[in-house]
């Protein structure tokens, strides 16, 4: 009786990265993994909940309950940071185009998309100021030409350090969604 699941002769980066036919098209996915700087910084802010919750614990035995529910709440801002930042990115469902970021969320249905494209431009390096050539995915809606949304870059914490192609997946997955859902 062969086991499948617990061969390695499995490859296992085949098709996890393409939705199954079966799958309800309305819930919000992201056509993309997570990168390894998102999850790394996610993972250490986590690691840094986990002391400040242990400096809690202490704190809750030793002094008042007061000082002790202010480094909790403290702790539970950093967990929400973490959880946060690994929810950014872009998301694609029936329903439009949602682009997460740290403070923000926002949805633009697939009627207000007017284009979504690759370019060749000046990326910012993981967010930062500095600025450095590479590739975004922009997000043109209907009515406002002018201001083109970066969704994706190639420098971003999802992206850098990845396969070069990891990017390019992505972006063409969200442009075949956006070419999906437009005309229909």
């Amino acid at each position: 009786m062969p086991l499948p699941f617990l061969t390695a002769d499995r490859a296992f980066d085949t098709a996890d990265d393409a939705a199954l036919p079966y799958e309800d098209r309305d819930r919000w996915r992201r056509p993309y993994r997570p990168g390894p700087w998102r999850v790394g910084a996610a993972a250490l802010l986590l690691l840094l909940a986990s002391f400040v919750l242990f400096a809690g614990v202490i704190i809750a035995a030793t002094a008042t309950l007061s000082s002790a529910g202010a480094v909790f709440a403290i702790a539970l801002v950093v967990v929400g940071c973490a959880l946060r930042m690994l929810r950014m990115g872009v998301w694609v469902s029936a329903r439009g185009l949602r682009h997460v970021a740290l403070l923000s969320t926002r949805t633009t249905s697939w009627e207000q998309v007017a284009s979504v494209r690759t370019v060749q431009q000046p990326v910012r390096w993981l967010g930062l100021p500095r600025m450095v050539q590479g590739q975004a995915l922009l997000l043109v809606r209907r009515g406002r030409a002018a201001d083109a949304l970066p969704l994706l870059t190639s420098h971003n914490a999802d992206f850098l350090g990845r396969d070069p192609l990891a990017f390019d997946r992505a972006a063409d997955s969200v442009e075949v969604w956006a070419d999906e859902y437009r005309r229909s």
